[in-house]
Protein backbone atom coordinates (compact mmCIF):
# COMPACT_ATOMS: atom_id res chain seq x y z
CA UNK A 1 0.00 0.00 0.00
CA UNK A 2 1.76 3.57 -0.98
CA UNK A 3 2.14 6.32 1.50
CA UNK A 4 0.61 9.22 0.98
CA UNK A 5 2.78 12.69 0.50
CA UNK A 6 0.56 15.87 2.58
CA UNK A 7 0.05 18.55 0.33
CA UNK A 8 2.88 21.12 1.15
CA UNK A 9 3.55 24.83 -0.71
CA UNK A 10 7.59 25.66 -0.36
CA UNK A 11 9.23 28.60 -1.46
CA UNK A 12 11.91 31.19 -0.38
CA UNK A 13 13.24 34.21 -1.00
CA UNK A 14 17.18 34.95 -1.58
CA UNK A 15 18.68 37.62 1.12
CA UNK A 16 20.46 39.93 -0.72
CA UNK A 17 19.98 43.66 -1.16
CA UNK A 18 16.60 45.53 -0.70
CA UNK A 19 13.63 43.80 -1.01
CA UNK A 20 11.27 45.23 -3.56
CA UNK A 21 7.81 45.49 -4.50
CA UNK A 22 8.46 42.76 -7.65
CA UNK A 23 9.86 40.72 -4.49
CA UNK A 24 6.03 41.46 -2.99
CA UNK A 25 3.88 40.94 -5.66
CA UNK A 26 5.42 38.12 -7.24
CA UNK A 27 5.97 35.94 -4.36
CA UNK A 28 5.67 37.19 -0.73
CA UNK A 29 2.03 38.28 -0.82
CA UNK A 30 1.02 34.98 -2.76
CA UNK A 31 2.61 33.42 0.19
CA UNK A 32 0.32 34.84 2.62
CA UNK A 33 -2.80 34.61 0.27
CA UNK A 34 -1.43 30.34 0.05
CA UNK A 35 -1.51 29.82 3.63
CA UNK A 36 -4.72 30.27 4.36
CA UNK A 37 -5.25 26.90 2.64
CA UNK A 38 -2.14 25.15 2.65
CA UNK A 39 0.43 23.65 4.73
CA UNK A 40 3.32 26.45 4.20
CA UNK A 41 6.73 26.25 4.69
CA UNK A 42 9.00 29.72 3.81
CA UNK A 43 12.27 29.85 3.63
CA UNK A 44 15.13 32.79 4.26
CA UNK A 45 17.61 30.85 1.37
CA UNK A 46 20.89 32.04 2.64
CA UNK A 47 22.98 29.46 1.24
CA UNK A 48 21.75 30.60 -2.62
CA UNK A 49 22.47 34.00 -1.58
CA UNK A 50 26.98 33.10 -1.06
CA UNK A 51 26.90 31.95 -4.81
CA UNK A 52 27.69 35.46 -5.24
CA UNK A 53 30.41 37.16 -2.31
CA UNK A 54 28.72 38.50 0.56
CA UNK A 55 29.67 40.62 3.37
CA UNK A 56 28.95 38.52 6.69
CA UNK A 57 27.28 41.29 8.46
CA UNK A 58 25.01 42.37 5.67
CA UNK A 59 23.76 39.17 5.03
CA UNK A 60 22.96 38.14 8.44
CA UNK A 61 20.62 41.80 8.77
CA UNK A 62 19.52 41.25 5.20
CA UNK A 63 18.40 37.63 6.14
CA UNK A 64 16.38 38.73 9.64
CA UNK A 65 15.06 41.32 6.90
CA UNK A 66 13.17 39.03 4.74
CA UNK A 67 12.22 37.23 7.84
CA UNK A 68 10.48 40.60 8.88
CA UNK A 69 9.25 40.81 5.73
CA UNK A 70 7.16 37.63 5.57
CA UNK A 71 5.66 38.62 8.96
CA UNK A 72 4.97 41.96 8.05
CA UNK A 73 3.37 41.10 5.02
CA UNK A 74 0.80 38.95 7.23
CA UNK A 75 2.66 34.96 7.43
CA UNK A 76 1.13 34.05 10.72
CA UNK A 77 4.75 32.08 11.79
CA UNK A 78 2.39 30.26 15.07
CA UNK A 79 0.58 28.26 12.21
CA UNK A 80 3.43 27.81 9.13
CA UNK A 81 6.65 27.66 8.87
CA UNK A 82 9.61 30.36 8.35
CA UNK A 83 13.23 29.55 9.06
CA UNK A 84 16.74 30.24 7.12
CA UNK A 85 17.78 27.56 5.19
CA UNK A 86 21.49 27.30 6.45
CA UNK A 87 19.82 26.40 9.92
CA UNK A 88 18.81 22.71 8.17
CA UNK A 89 22.07 21.43 7.51
CA UNK A 90 19.72 18.28 5.29
CA UNK A 91 19.92 21.02 2.36
CA UNK A 92 22.95 20.71 1.72
CA UNK A 93 22.81 16.88 1.92
CA UNK A 94 20.41 16.38 -0.12
CA UNK A 95 22.00 18.68 -2.69
CA UNK A 96 24.75 16.49 -2.77
CA UNK A 97 23.06 13.51 -3.49
CA UNK A 98 21.00 15.37 -6.15
CA UNK A 99 24.35 16.96 -7.62
CA UNK A 100 24.97 13.13 -8.07
CA UNK A 101 21.57 12.66 -10.08
CA UNK A 102 21.57 15.57 -12.18
CA UNK A 103 23.42 16.03 -15.60
CA UNK A 104 26.00 18.70 -16.45
CA UNK A 105 23.33 19.12 -19.68
CA UNK A 106 20.55 20.03 -17.53
CA UNK A 107 22.26 22.36 -15.65
CA UNK A 108 24.31 23.98 -18.87
CA UNK A 109 20.85 24.88 -20.10
CA UNK A 110 19.63 27.10 -17.13
CA UNK A 111 19.33 30.30 -18.19
CA UNK A 112 19.80 31.94 -14.65
CA UNK A 113 23.31 30.82 -15.15
CA UNK A 114 23.99 31.76 -18.23
CA UNK A 115 22.53 35.58 -17.26
CA UNK A 116 24.24 35.60 -14.18
CA UNK A 117 27.92 34.20 -15.49
CA UNK A 118 27.79 36.14 -18.08
CA UNK A 119 30.83 36.16 -20.54
CA UNK A 120 33.43 35.09 -18.20
CA UNK A 121 31.69 31.75 -16.94
CA UNK A 122 35.47 30.14 -16.37
CA UNK A 123 35.08 32.68 -13.47
CA UNK A 124 31.82 31.61 -11.82
CA UNK A 125 31.46 29.87 -8.58
CA UNK A 126 30.54 26.42 -8.66
CA UNK A 127 27.66 26.84 -6.32
CA UNK A 128 26.15 29.08 -8.94
CA UNK A 129 26.24 26.82 -11.29
CA UNK A 130 24.86 24.27 -9.34
CA UNK A 131 22.54 25.90 -7.44
CA UNK A 132 19.17 25.07 -8.78
CA UNK A 133 20.03 20.87 -7.58
CA UNK A 134 19.99 22.92 -3.92
CA UNK A 135 17.02 24.78 -5.32
CA UNK A 136 15.59 21.06 -5.92
CA UNK A 137 17.01 20.05 -2.69
CA UNK A 138 15.08 22.73 -1.02
CA UNK A 139 11.61 21.98 -2.20
CA UNK A 140 12.08 17.87 -2.19
CA UNK A 141 13.61 17.77 1.26
CA UNK A 142 10.09 18.57 2.55
CA UNK A 143 8.83 16.75 -0.70
CA UNK A 144 6.81 19.89 -1.31
CA UNK A 145 3.70 18.86 -3.70
CA UNK A 146 3.62 22.75 -5.02
CA UNK A 147 5.61 26.19 -5.56
CA UNK A 148 3.95 29.56 -6.27
CA UNK A 149 7.01 30.55 -8.93
CA UNK A 150 7.18 33.45 -11.31
CA UNK A 151 7.54 32.93 -15.18
CA UNK A 152 11.27 33.04 -14.91
CA UNK A 153 11.16 30.29 -12.03
CA UNK A 154 9.38 27.53 -14.08
CA UNK A 155 12.61 26.52 -15.85
CA UNK A 156 14.01 25.07 -12.17
CA UNK A 157 11.14 23.76 -11.35
CA UNK A 158 11.21 21.68 -14.23
CA UNK A 159 14.43 20.67 -13.22
CA UNK A 160 13.49 20.18 -9.97
CA UNK A 161 10.72 17.69 -11.56
CA UNK A 162 13.13 15.79 -13.77
CA UNK A 163 15.44 15.51 -10.47
CA UNK A 164 12.59 13.99 -8.54
CA UNK A 165 11.65 11.87 -11.77
CA UNK A 166 15.30 10.19 -12.21
CA UNK A 167 15.89 9.78 -8.40
CA UNK A 168 12.51 7.79 -8.54
CA UNK A 169 13.24 5.55 -11.71
CA UNK A 170 16.73 4.73 -10.53
CA UNK A 171 16.31 3.77 -7.03
CA UNK A 172 12.49 2.53 -8.26
CA UNK A 173 13.27 -1.18 -6.78
CA UNK A 174 15.03 0.38 -3.45
CA UNK A 175 11.87 1.86 -2.80
CA UNK A 176 9.32 -0.65 -3.49
CA UNK A 177 11.69 -2.92 -1.34
CA UNK A 178 11.57 -0.66 1.58
CA UNK A 179 7.44 0.24 0.97
CA UNK A 180 8.20 3.78 0.89
CA UNK A 181 6.18 4.37 -2.50
CA UNK A 182 3.53 7.06 -3.60
CA UNK A 183 1.33 6.53 -5.82
CA UNK A 184 1.60 9.61 -8.64
CA UNK A 185 0.11 10.29 -12.22
CA UNK A 186 2.93 11.09 -15.19
CA UNK A 187 1.12 11.20 -18.37
CA UNK A 188 -1.35 8.84 -18.65
CA UNK A 189 0.42 6.03 -16.19
CA UNK A 190 0.52 5.58 -12.56
CA UNK A 191 3.74 4.82 -11.37
CA UNK A 192 5.35 4.75 -7.57
CA UNK A 193 7.92 6.99 -6.44
CA UNK A 194 9.25 8.76 -3.59
CA UNK A 195 9.34 12.07 -4.49
CA UNK A 196 6.85 14.05 -5.99
CA UNK A 197 6.30 15.87 -8.69
CA UNK A 198 6.02 19.43 -7.72
CA UNK A 199 3.43 21.08 -9.45
CA UNK A 200 3.72 25.07 -9.99
CA UNK A 201 1.15 27.82 -8.43
CA UNK A 202 1.09 30.28 -11.40
CA UNK A 203 -1.75 32.42 -10.67
CA UNK A 204 -3.12 36.37 -10.56
CA UNK A 205 -2.06 39.50 -12.51
CA UNK A 206 1.59 40.49 -12.33
CA UNK A 207 3.95 37.66 -12.03
CA UNK A 208 6.36 39.18 -12.95
CA UNK A 209 7.18 43.34 -12.30
CA UNK A 210 9.37 45.37 -14.73
CA UNK A 211 12.24 47.70 -13.77
CA UNK A 212 10.99 51.29 -13.70
CA UNK A 213 13.62 52.19 -16.44
CA UNK A 214 13.10 49.29 -18.56
CA UNK A 215 9.80 47.80 -18.85
CA UNK A 216 12.15 44.60 -20.89
CA UNK A 217 13.55 43.67 -17.95
CA UNK A 218 12.99 42.04 -14.67
CA UNK A 219 12.72 44.67 -11.68
CA UNK A 220 15.86 43.47 -9.68
CA UNK A 221 17.13 44.21 -6.39
CA UNK A 222 20.94 44.03 -7.99
CA UNK A 223 20.28 46.74 -10.84
CA UNK A 224 22.60 49.33 -10.07
CA UNK A 225 19.47 52.26 -10.05
CA UNK A 226 17.96 52.74 -7.43
CA UNK A 227 15.20 54.40 -9.94
CA UNK A 228 14.56 50.97 -11.57
CA UNK A 229 12.69 49.41 -8.05
CA UNK A 230 9.95 50.48 -5.29
CA UNK A 231 12.04 48.86 -2.14
CA UNK A 232 10.04 47.98 0.41
CA UNK A 233 12.10 49.84 3.14
CA UNK A 234 10.99 53.19 0.46
CA UNK A 235 9.24 56.27 2.26
CA UNK A 236 6.11 57.66 0.55
CA UNK A 237 8.15 60.39 -0.95
CA UNK A 238 10.48 57.88 -2.19
CA UNK A 239 7.93 55.93 -3.86
CA UNK A 240 6.07 59.06 -5.27
CA UNK A 241 9.49 59.97 -6.93
CA UNK A 242 10.07 56.99 -8.45
CA UNK A 243 6.78 56.12 -10.11
CA UNK A 244 6.60 59.99 -11.08
CA UNK A 245 9.92 59.55 -13.01
CA UNK A 246 9.08 55.93 -14.34
CA UNK A 247 10.14 55.82 -18.22
CA UNK A 248 7.19 55.88 -19.91
CA UNK A 249 6.30 56.67 -23.65
CA UNK A 250 4.55 59.69 -24.89
CA UNK A 251 0.79 58.08 -26.33
CA UNK A 252 -1.67 58.00 -23.50
CA UNK A 253 -2.76 54.71 -22.25
CA UNK A 254 -5.25 52.86 -24.67
CA UNK A 255 -8.53 51.27 -23.51
CA UNK A 256 -7.59 47.94 -24.46
CA UNK A 257 -5.00 45.63 -23.67
CA UNK A 258 -4.32 45.10 -27.58
CA UNK A 259 -3.01 48.66 -27.14
CA UNK A 260 -0.36 47.20 -24.96
CA UNK A 261 1.48 45.92 -27.27
CA UNK A 262 5.14 46.87 -27.96
CA UNK A 263 4.82 49.55 -25.11
CA UNK A 264 6.49 47.34 -22.35
CA UNK A 265 6.95 50.39 -19.83
CA UNK A 266 2.75 51.56 -20.07
CA UNK A 267 1.98 47.57 -19.72
CA UNK A 268 3.81 47.25 -16.78
CA UNK A 269 2.57 50.42 -14.60
CA UNK A 270 -0.77 49.32 -15.61
CA UNK A 271 0.49 45.40 -14.68
CA UNK A 272 1.28 46.97 -10.97
CA UNK A 273 -1.61 49.07 -10.64
CA UNK A 274 -3.45 45.61 -11.34
CA UNK A 275 -1.72 43.57 -9.17
CA UNK A 276 -1.87 46.30 -6.06
CA UNK A 277 -5.99 46.44 -6.70
CA UNK A 278 -6.33 42.71 -7.87
CA UNK A 279 -7.41 43.99 -11.25
CA UNK A 280 -6.77 42.22 -14.52
CA UNK A 281 -5.32 44.51 -17.02
CA UNK A 282 -8.27 44.67 -19.15
CA UNK A 283 -10.09 46.21 -16.21
CA UNK A 284 -7.48 48.87 -15.11
CA UNK A 285 -7.67 50.45 -18.97
CA UNK A 286 -11.68 50.40 -18.87
CA UNK A 287 -11.27 52.42 -16.53
CA UNK A 288 -7.87 55.13 -16.92
CA UNK A 289 -8.03 54.15 -20.74
CA UNK A 290 -7.07 57.68 -22.62
CA UNK A 291 -5.61 59.10 -19.52
CA UNK A 292 -2.09 60.50 -20.29
CA UNK A 293 0.57 59.17 -17.75
CA UNK A 294 0.70 62.66 -16.08
CA UNK A 295 -2.68 61.61 -14.54
CA UNK A 296 -2.19 57.75 -14.46
CA UNK A 297 1.21 57.97 -12.24
CA UNK A 298 -0.13 59.93 -8.95
CA UNK A 299 -2.78 57.78 -9.04
CA UNK A 300 -0.31 54.48 -9.18
CA UNK A 301 1.81 56.44 -6.78
CA UNK A 302 -1.05 56.90 -4.20
CA UNK A 303 -2.01 52.97 -4.55
CA UNK A 304 1.26 51.49 -4.11
CA UNK A 305 1.86 54.14 -0.82
CA UNK A 306 -1.82 52.56 0.17
CA UNK A 307 0.00 49.03 -0.06
CA UNK A 308 3.42 49.16 0.94
CA UNK A 309 4.34 51.85 3.83
CA UNK A 310 1.56 49.78 6.55
CA UNK A 311 4.36 46.64 5.38
CA UNK A 312 7.45 49.26 5.93
CA UNK A 313 6.19 50.21 9.22
CA UNK A 314 5.81 47.21 10.63
CA UNK A 315 9.11 45.87 9.04
CA UNK A 316 11.18 49.00 10.52
CA UNK A 317 9.21 47.66 14.16
CA UNK A 318 10.01 43.90 13.88
CA UNK A 319 13.50 44.94 12.49
CA UNK A 320 14.43 46.62 15.96
CA UNK A 321 13.98 43.29 17.60
CA UNK A 322 16.61 41.38 16.19
CA UNK A 323 16.10 38.80 18.95
CA UNK A 324 12.63 38.06 18.08
CA UNK A 325 13.49 37.72 14.39
CA UNK A 326 16.04 35.34 15.32
CA UNK A 327 13.72 33.48 17.70
CA UNK A 328 11.18 33.11 14.53
CA UNK A 329 13.82 31.71 12.37
CA UNK A 330 15.54 29.22 15.52
CA UNK A 331 12.15 27.58 16.14
CA UNK A 332 11.40 27.50 12.58
CA UNK A 333 14.40 25.78 11.77
CA UNK A 334 13.50 22.77 14.45
CA UNK A 335 10.14 22.49 12.92
CA UNK A 336 11.53 22.35 9.46
CA UNK A 337 14.88 20.11 10.82
CA UNK A 338 12.35 17.26 12.53
CA UNK A 339 10.59 16.87 8.21
CA UNK A 340 13.88 17.07 7.31
CA UNK A 341 15.60 14.15 9.23
CA UNK A 342 12.80 11.61 8.26
CA UNK A 343 13.30 12.46 4.21
CA UNK A 344 17.03 12.32 4.93
CA UNK A 345 17.14 9.18 6.77
CA UNK A 346 14.83 7.35 3.65
CA UNK A 347 16.86 9.19 1.34
CA UNK A 348 20.14 7.51 3.15
CA UNK A 349 18.41 4.11 3.15
CA UNK A 350 17.60 4.57 -0.62
CA UNK A 351 20.84 5.58 -1.99
CA UNK A 352 22.25 3.34 0.21
CA UNK A 353 24.58 5.49 2.92
CA UNK A 354 25.41 3.61 6.51
CA UNK A 355 24.26 6.10 9.19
Amino acid sequence: MSNEIPQRVFSGVQPTGNLTLGNYLGAIRRFVALQEHHSCIYCVVDLHAITIAQDPRELMDATRSVAAAYIAAGIDVSKHIVFNQSRVHQHAELAWVFNCIARMGWLSRMTQFKEKAGKDREKASVGLFSYPTLMAADILLYRGTHVPVGDDQKQHLELTRDIAQKFNNDFSDRIAELGLGVEMEIGREIVNGYFPLTEPLIEGPATRIMSLRDGTKKMSKSDPSDMSRINLTDTEDDIAKKIRKAKTDPEPLPSEVEGLENRPEAANLVSIFGALTDKEPGTVLQEYGGKPFSEFKPILAEVAIDAITPITSEMRRLSADPAYIDSVLANGGEQASAIAAETMRDVRDIVGLLA
